[in-house]
């Protein structure tokens, strides 16, 4: 395998003769391809790879714990452990595949359609402190690529997540880790190179998504929407109320999340310069707008706020934003929040009636009708000035589709699979009795 300069056992032997002229000429050959090369540690920019490590931390603290919080306060007493533990698993279950191949297959040059193998096993990830060599990817060439990659994992982790809320209170844990791994190896992967991968055949296409509008959110919402549908609704589900356990740890996990998003959003920038501060901005801007206009659209509807229609309101107006994040200013980004609060606040009742399916924390009401809604948007507000380049809706509605049709298609092959083979559905006495009791032994007390 090739980085631009040799790697595995030749590799210390290289950078012993290399010069810094040789490793920089050798960057730029890599970079043509699209392939991570070795480059003297003198090239990374200190205050870019510092706010890209503080991003990454931002990120995984939007799933542990912000994710589980979140969920966990919605859920039944009887589940709150057993949606945590779902969460935490498969956090740890989708690094793993990211050291292996999920890394690979998203960022490295392959196909239109999927990435190569040059980095399986993260092989192309380097540091010599002893020759000063570091090896850096094209998409992020001033930080370490360990950073970059470390940055998109934070993205590879919370996206399966988020189905979780989906099935949640009723998916065997064994079920739901077969599921996961495959998804993240088989949607994922493919999506985020497609979107984010300059030879991806949307990113060809012009199809703008800074942050994971469609990568991230419609991706994860049309999949949860599938897992919904298949696993069939809840015992009682339209029959009897079937109360969240603590709307305290919802709230708490729905601002960690606020708090989490601007590494989601201004780390998406790969530097710390302007484009990253405006990023955060916007951000706050239309958590904020979101956060008011799903109040008032319940304020209006029910004749009452909640506390968890704000926090929905907050998440909604975050997903909406992510795609339009490197690319709108602030007044666009409140418009944003603006529809997306409402939007999303009909996504989870309106259209959630009409579907007939138990979306059991409303993940394709929120994420799925968020990410399109952003990514629309995003086609029709885009700034050249802050972007540089111009937003398309037909391109925007292309990739919503594309990502829609995929991953509602693959994620229910998968879900097929795995029940016919092992089984995804818990059992009426083991549902009674809660995921906690069932999958794990342990309850609260």
């Amino acid at each position: 395998m090739m980085l631009g300069v040799p790697a595995a056992s030749a590799w210390a032997q290289t950078a012993a003769s290399a010069s810094a002229a040789a490793s920089s000429a050798a960057a730029t050959s890599a970079a043509a391809t699209g392939l991570p090369a070795l480059v003297p540690t003198s090239q990374i920019s200190a205050g870019d790879t510092a706010w890209m490590i503080s991003a990454t931390t931002l990120v995984l603290l939007m799933t542990l714990p912000g994710l589980a919080l979140f969920y966990a306060g919605m859920v039944r007493k009887k589940n709150i452990l057993g949606t945590m533990a779902q969460v935490l698993a498969v956090s740890a279950l989708v690094t793993l595949l990211w050291f292996v191949a999920g890394y690979s297959l998203a960022f490295m040059p392959g196909s239109a359609w999927l990435g190569g193998t040059e980095s399986m096993w993260l092989a192309t990830l380097q540091f010599d402190k002893l020759h000063n060599l570091v090896s850096v990817h094209p998409l992020a060439a001033t930080v370490p690529e360990a950073v970059f990659s470390m940055f998109q994992l934070s993205f590879a982790v919370i996206t399966p997540a988020l189905i979780v809320g989906a099935f949640a209170e009723r998916m065997r844990f064994a079920g739901l880790l077969w599921f996961m791994a495959l998804w993240t190896l088989l949607v994922y992967a493919p999506v985020a190179h497609w979107v984010w991968s300059p030879d991806g055949w949307l990113a060809q296409r012009g199809a703008l998504d800074f942050a994971g509008g469609t990568v991230v959110h419609i991706n994860a919402g049309v999949a949860g929407l599938a897992a919904a549908f298949i696993l069939g609704p809840r015992r009682g589900y339209g029959q009897v109320a079937l109360m969240p356990a603590n709307l305290g740890y919802t709230m708490a996990g729905a601002c960690l999340l606020w708090v989490g998003w601007m590494g989601f959003n201004g780390g998406s920038a790969a530097a710390a310069d302007g484009r990253a501060g405006m990023a955060m901005l916007v951000t706050q801007l239309a958590a904020a707008a979101a956060a008011l206009s799903w109040m008032l659209a319940e304020w209006i509807v029910r004749r009452t706020p909640t506390l968890l229609g704000l926090s929905s309101g907050v998440v909604a107006g975050l997903v909406a934003i992510t795609p339009a994040s490197g690319f709108v200013g602030p007044s666009s980004a409140v418009l944003i929040g603006v529809v997306a609060g409402v939007g999303c606040y009909w996504g989870a009742t309106g259209l959630k009636r009409m579907l007939g399916v138990d979306d059991s924390l409303d993940v394709f009401g929120v994420h799925g009708v968020g990410g399109v809604i952003g990514a629309l948007m995003t086609g029709w507000l885009a700034d050249p000035r802050i972007g540089g380049v111009e937003g398309s809706v037909a391109t925007q509605a292309l990739a919503v589709v594309a990502t829609l049709l995929y991953s509602g298609l693959v994620s229910a092959v998968i879900l097929w699979v795995v029940d016919f083979v092992i089984g995804l559905r818990i059992t009426d006495k083991q549902e009674q009795e809660g995921l906690d009791l069932s999958q794990h032994g342990e309850r609260v007390e």
